[in-house]
């Protein structure tokens, strides 16, 4: 719970600021995300009250300002896995749809454990130790691991696929040849 001192103080604080941060917000990134960012500055804020200066407004700004660049930098993240994306291979644009869907629900049949390991490897392109160290195992363990989920993601594949295409029905000669 926090102290009713606290509280007035993060009150004190924005209500004398706020207006600033916005400005600089606006300034930096633009009308359409100041509001958000403003929100992720005073949340630090309060998160920090304790580390926060007597005097707020220049704390307050490099929080904006590191805020900005956290946008930024996701924003440029995101436009080079884009580029790096393998163009969509010619052929049946359903088909790509459906293979997608069929992997993902296989995915999600799996249990969260098996996913990350998969995902950290298959998708955030880690190395086999780095990943081991993300999980917090050795190298042994996590190759272990991961033959094992692949193992299990193998075979949701298989079931997933099976359900979703449908079986067609047989023929009359077929009928008559069972």
């Amino acid at each position: 719970m926090t102290s009713p001192a606290a509280r007035d103080r993060f009150a004190e604080v924005f209500g004398r600021h706020h207006r600033q941060v916005y400005a600089y917000a606006v300034s930096r990134a633009g009308r359409d995300v100041a509001d958000d960012i403003v929100s992720d500055t005073f949340l630090v804020a309060w998160r920090r009250l304790d580390a926060m200066p007597a005097e707020p407004l220049p704390w307050l700004l490099g929080v904006a300002r590191n805020v900005v660049h956290e946008r930024h930098r996701d924003a440029a993240n995101q436009l080079r896995l884009l580029s790096q994306a393998p163009p969509e291979a010619e052929g049946d644009v359903a088909e790509a749809v459906a293979e997608r869907a069929v992997t993902l629900a296989a995915l999600d049949a799996l249990g969260a454990t098996d996913r990350e390991l998969l995902t950290l490897v298959g998708w955030h392109g880690l190395s086999t130790s780095e990943a081991a160290q993300v999980v917090g195992c050795s190298t042994a363990t996590f190759l272990v691991r991961l033959h094992r989920a692949r193992r299990r993601f193998e075979k949701a594949l298989t079931e997933q696929s099976a359900a979703v295409v449908p079986s067609r029905p047989a023929s009359p000669a077929e009928e008559i040849r069972r």
